[in-house]
């Protein structure tokens, strides 16, 4: 197509397609929009978080349609919105066939947070991620859902660090007109209101729609002129304030939520629960239903019959728990709406209905008001029955009703962009060593590909993929991680000892065995535990045959002072200890410096103290990028490491004493660091090739990643708990 035979009306219908694109979160796992969104401004698109939307009011409309008069840019943007259109258009899917029910009453999915981005910060850690990609997945599955959470106008905290290394927060204002949402309107196409009582008041909301491919999510927001300003803050931070405002938002999320499904004529068929947060929807389903003249037995058991609930910890800390003054106050006005007493209302979070000093549990009232209660792996199911045996003292610890469904992350938005593209030659023929013209597939649709079991079974095959090929694909990953950390360092301005700036462009060395250790730095999660044996491990970071580097990032919740100790140790190690220029701490982790890490580093370094890890979900972002697994066998990891594929820490079972078992795990990683990761690494052949590390690498692909992810996961949601029942 020449420039001449673009017309006005296909400049329009172009310039239209891309602002309506940027307004779906599809373009965040598509990596042919993000390049084209990047090329549009790459400055803008390094510094606005990668974000669309802000590109598009970046550049003008006069700029767009100049570049669209480009007819090869102009054919790109053409195949990419058609691509778009086909996708949400597409018919022959998985939920069509598998679960036809869903589409006319679909699960409403209630979280306290989604990671969905780095564009849009509303997520804290792990249970947002896991949310986030939940969604992306049963968008691909097309599955029949919406979601429900708050936005958060301030998001999650901004890290940064002082003078002392000490983790120091700061938010900023997140603004809807440059955000990949958009207002729910009501028929007269003003914003649509929506009221819930809350404490003493009767609290205006309005709803914002994110659009995640084929999924709407809706974020309830309180920002409203007609609230007082307490009120208007409900939804500012993420978890953020005291037990008071983490009870009122958790009425807004459960009791709110429901109520816009209702305004918006949604009938979900199920109501999934990820986490406790979002229980006190239940109260408004026995609302409704003693409301239409049931009494509450029937209201409960018909409220039972519409709920499921995913419990996500082990951790006591982990399980909002709200004493009867509280109760009383935050449930003032609602109460009169429930009609319930409190004493009886209260009975439905405790353990024991009778025991006026136990508090009201989130997790309780979950647990007993729904069909289903799962936890995240195999391990944290045992535990959980353990933990809420209690609550069903008449059975066997075994046959309390807690399954579980191990976690997984959603493949196609966690793959960076260097191996998607490839992925993306290898599978259609466009590279050197292209497959046989029989085995290409198209250039439309490749990327399914990657989240089938088929594609990673021919990992193993050296004539599908050669060893060259995945360990020159590990060093571009490694310097391209590299590079980042020395820009990421450079823009934070850290110093070294009499104040000199650290030489960045020699800092971490692209062919050391590069250990990364990233996550929300609980200290459960022993983010110091490598740095038990210091000395032992500054030999091995300065040996010069076989050397090892660290890099650390990671955000300590703002009340938890022993967590940014934990920070605070590691950057202190890193400015000022033998380990300089070998350990390094990246500031303001998020969804883009995870991608970073979680591609380039070669062992990804997981040490909780279990069985206190769930599931976890960070270490199955790594094997699409070729980086193993060392972790302690807990969460996913106990069921994922087959001896072959990855590194584990210690044995199947652990000490009771917390102590004892941070000794043993600690001499046990040193172990097998010494003992089998850096040696696999570094034995190399006459090519200078580790071939049996590279081996480990295809065990990997072929075995874990395939396995977890939230297709599958998704799946089995749909198989076991989302359906109705038979019958």
């Amino acid at each position: 197509m020449t420039n001449q035979t673009l017309t006005t009306g296909e400049l329009n219908e172009l310039t239209a397609g891309l602002h309506r694109l940027a307004r779906n979160l599809w373009w965040t796992w598509n990596q042919e929009a993000q390049e084209i969104f990047q090329e549009l401004s790459p400055r803008g698109w390094q510094n606005l978080y990668h974000n669309a939307v802000a590109i598009l009011h970046e550049v003008s409309d006069y700029e767009l349609r100049m570049r669209l008069l480009n007819p090869d840019f102009a054919q790109r943007v053409r195949d990419l919105l058609k691509s778009f259109d086909a996708y949400l258009a597409e018919s022959q899917t998985w939920g069509q066939q598998h679960a036809p029910a869903l589409r006319s009453r679909p699960v409403a999915y209630f979280c306290a947070e989604f990671g969905f981005h780095e564009t849009l910060p509303i997520a804290a850690g792990g249970l947002g991620m896991l949310a986030g990609d939940h969604t992306k997945s049963a968008s691909d599955l097309d599955l029949g859902m919406v979601g429900v959470s708050l936005f958060y106008r301030e998001g999650y905290f901004q890290q940064a660090i002082d003078n002392n290394n000490w983790q120091t927060e700061y938010y900023t204002l997140l603004n809807p007109k440059n955000l990949p949402l958009e207002p729910v309107l009501d028929e007269k196409g003003q914003p649509l209101i929506c009221q819930v009582e809350i404490g003493m008041n009767l609290v205006s909301f309005q709803a914002w729609r994110v659009n995640v491919g084929r999924v709407p999510v809706f974020l309830l927001d309180t920002n409203l002129p007609q609230n007082e300003q307490l009120l208007r803050d409900l939804s500012l931070r993420v978890y953020g304030g005291d037990s008071t405002t983490r009870i009122l938002q958790e009425m807004l999320l459960g009791i709110g939520g429901v109520r816009l499904l209702r305004t918006l004529k949604i009938q979900p068929s199920v109501f999934h629960m990820n986490e406790g947060h979002a229980a006190f929807l239940t109260l408004e389903l026995i609302r409704e239903r003693l409301q239409a003249g049931l009494n509450l037995p029937d209201a409960i058991a018909q409220t039972r019959a519409e709920c499921i609930f995913t419990t996500h910890t082990p951790v006591e800390a982990g399980h909002d728990r709200f004493s009867r003054d509280l109760m009383d106050y935050a449930m003032h006005r609602y109460r009169a709406a429930l009609g319930i007493p409190l004493d009886e209302l209260l009975k439905l979070g405790r353990v024991k209905p009778d025991n006026a000093q136990e508090p009201f549990c989130m997790t309780v009232l979950a647990l007993k008001l729904s069909r289903h209660a799962n936890a995240v792996s195999e391990l944290h199911g045992r535990v959980s029955r353990h933990m809420w045996h209690s609550l069903y003292p008449d059975r066997p610890v075994e046959q309390v009703p807690i399954g579980h469904i191990t976690n997984g992350v959603h493949l196609l938005g966690w793959t960076k962009g260097t191996v998607r593209n490839f992925w993306r030659r290898k599978l259609t023929g466009q590279s050197l060593n292209a497959v046989p013209p029989e085995q290409r597939v198209p250039l439309a649709g490749w990327d399914k590909q990657l989240t089938r079991p088929e594609f990673w079974a021919r990992m193993a095959d050296p004539a599908f993929i050669s060893d060259e090929e995945i360990w020159a694909l590990r060093y571009h990953l490694r310097r391209e991680l590299i590079e980042f950390a020395r820009r990421r360092l450079l823009l934070q301005g850290q110093r070294l000892r009499h104040g000199d700036f650290i030489a960045f462009d020699q800092l971490l060395n692209p062919d050391a065995l590069t250990i990364g250790f990233a996550r929300r730095f609980a200290t459960y999660k022993r983010a110091p535990l490598i740095f038990q044996q210091f000395e032992n491990i500054v030999k091995l970071t300065r040996d010069r045959e076989r050397p090892i580097q660290f890099i650390f990032a990671g955000k300590a919740h703002p009340r938890d002072d022993d967590g940014k100790r934990y920070i605070q140790h590691i950057i202190h190690l890193s400015k000022f200890s033998d380990l300089q220029g070998h350990l390094v701490f990246l500031e303001n982790y998020d969804m883009h410096v995870a991608r970073q890490m979680v591609s380039g580093c070669d062992v990804w370094l997981n040490n909780p103290r279990r069985p206190l890890e769930a599931s976890g979900t960070s270490g199955m972002k790594c094997g699409v990028h070729g980086c193993l697994n060392l972790s302690i066998l807990d969460g996913w990891w106990r069921e994922g490491y087959d001896g072959t594929n990855g590194f584990a820490i210690g044995e199947d079972s652990h000490p009771e004493s917390v102590e004892e078992q941070d000794r043993v795990d600690s001499a046990n990683l040193y172990k097998v660091l010494t003992h089998e990761v850096i040696p696999l690494f570094y034995d190399r052949d006459e090519r200078g090739i580790p071939r049996k590390w590279i081996q480990r690498i295809r065990r990997a692909m072929v075995t874990l990643v395939p396995a977890f992810t939230t297709d599958r996961m998704v799946r089995e949601y749909v198989q076991k708990y989302y359906l109705p029942p038979a019958g």
